[in-house]
C-alpha cells in the first residue's frame, strides 16, 4: 500500500524526524561544553537575587550590572582557589616528598603506642608483613602517582581543562546575567507547551532543588574544609591545607567526611600525640560532623519537600552517572520526578 506523503501523519513523522536530527545535531557541538555551561546557569541561579538588586541600583545599564556581577562571581571564587592552589603546590611537594622517600627506604618501624591498643598486636602483625615486602610497598606508592613527573603531567594536564572550563563558564555567566529574564521566559514557553501548566511545577522543583543543594551540600562541604583544616593546622598535621581540601571533597559525598579526621587523629594516637589527637577526634565529632548531620539534611530536605535519603542516593548517583556536575543533576533528576509523581497521585485522588 503506497504511503501518502501529503497525509497529516506522514508530515508529522518527517516534522518530528527532522526536529529530532537538528536538535541531535546541535547537542553534539554543544556537548564538550554542556558541563562549563551547566555551571553557569547554576551560579547563574543561586546568585540572582545579587543581580536582581544590583540592576536596581543601575536602572537601564543592565550590561553594566551584567559585567559587575560577573566580576564579582569570578573574583569571589578565583581568590580563595587561587589561595588554596598557591598552599596546595607547597603541601603537595613535601608529600611527594614523603612518598619518594617511603618508596627508596621503606615503611617507617610502626609507633611503640600501636601495641597499647585493643587488637595492637595484630595490627603490628599486619603492618609486619606489609614492611617485609618493599616491592609491594612501592608498587602502591606508585599508584598514587605523586612520585611519577608523567601522572603529574596528566593532573596539571587535568587542572588546564578545568581552568579552561571555568573560563567559558564565566564567559556565558556574562550572557546569562544579560539575558537572564528572556531566556527563562522563553524556556517556560516552550516547557508549557510541550508539558501543559505542570511545566510551571517542574521547573520551581528544579529551581529549589539546585539552590538547596547549593547551600546544603557544596557550602557544608567547604565549612567542613575550613573547620577540619583549622582542626589540622592546630593539632599540628602535616600539610593541614592539602588535608583540608580532601576534607573538602570527600565531604561533598554525605557523611563520608570523618573517614578523614578519624584517620589522622588515629594517626596522632599511634605516634603517641595523645592530647592533639583527642583534641582532634573531638573537634571532629563536636564541630565538623554536627555541620554535616544537623545542617545539611535541614537546608535539604526542608526546602525540597523531598525525604533526604532521595537526595542522598541523587548525589551519589549523579556523581557516578556525570561526574560532578552530577552533584546537581542527580537530585534535580530526583525533584522532578518526585513532582510528577505527586502530580499523578492528585490527579489519582482527585479522579
Amino acid at each position: 500500500m503506497p504511503v501518502n506523503i501529503d497525509s497529516p501523519l506522514a508530515r508529522r513523522i518527517a516534522a518530528y524526524a527532522f526536529l529530532l536530527f537538528i536538535f541531535g545535531l546541535t547537542f553534539w557541538v554543544l556537548s564538550p561544553f554542556l558541563a562549563a555551561l551547566a555551571w553557569a546557569g547554576i551560579l547563574a541561579y543561586v546568585t540572582w537575587p545579587l543581580h536582581v538588586r544590583l540592576c536596581r541600583r543601575l536602572p537601564g545599564r543592565d550590561s553594566l550590572a551584567a559585567l559587575l556581577m560577573t566580576l564579582g562571581v569570578a573574583a569571589t571564587l578565583l581568590l580563595p582557589l587561587a589561595w588554596v592552589m598557591f598552599t596546595l603546590a607547597g603541601d603537595v611537594a613535601a608529600v611527594s616528598a614523603s612518598f619518594k622517600q617511603l618508596a627508596t627506604q621503606g615503611l617507617p618501624p610502626l609507633p611503640a603506642g600501636i601495641l597499647a591498643w585493643p587488637g595492637g598486636e595484630w595490627l603490628a602483625e599486619q603492618y609486619r608483613r606489609v614492611q617485609a615486602d618493599p616491592a609491594w610497598v612501592r608498587a602502591q606508592v606508585a599508584a598514587l602517582g605523586l612520585t611519577d613527573v608523567a601522572s603529574l603531567k596528566v593532573v596539571l594536564g587535568g587542572v588546564g581543562r578545568n581552568v579552561a572550563k571555568f573560563g567559558l563558564a564565566v564567559f556565558a555567566l556574562f550572557f546569562l546575567y544579560r539575558h537572564g529574564d528572556s531566556v527563562l521566559v522563553q524556556f517556560r514557553g516552550v516547557a508549557t507547551r510541550w508539558l501543559g501548566d505542570s511545566a510551571r511545577g517542574y521547573i520551581l522543583a528544579v529551581g529549589v532543588t539546585v539552590r538547596a543543594v547549593v547551600f546544603g551540600i557544596v557550602l557544608t562541604a567547604l565549612a567542613q574544609g575550613v573547620l577540619a583544616g583549622l582542626g589540622y593546622w592546630v593539632a599540628g598535621v602535616s600539610a593541614p591545607v592539602l588535608w583540608g581540601v580532601i576534607t573538602a571533597l570527600v565531604s561533598l559525598i554525605p557523611f563520608v567526611g570523618p573517614v578523614v579526621w578519624i584517620g589522622l587523629a588515629l594517626g596522632l594516637l599511634a605516634h603517641g600525640e595523645t592530647q592533639a589527637a583527642l583534641g582532634l577526634f573531638l573537634w571532629g565529632a563536636l564541630v565538623v560532623s554536627w555541620v554535616d548531620n544537623l545542617i545539611r539534611p535541614l537546608v535539604i530536605s526542608g526546602p525540597t519537600r523531598i525525604p533526604f535519603l532521595l537526595v542522598f542516593l541523587g548525589v551519589l548517583g549523579g556523581l557516578n552517572a556525570f561526574g560532578l556536575i552530577g552533584l546537581f543533576l542527580g537530585p534535580v533528576l530526583l525533584a522532578v520526578s518526585v513532582a510528577i509523581w505527586r502530580e499523578w497521585l492528585v490527579h489519582a485522588r482527585s479522579g
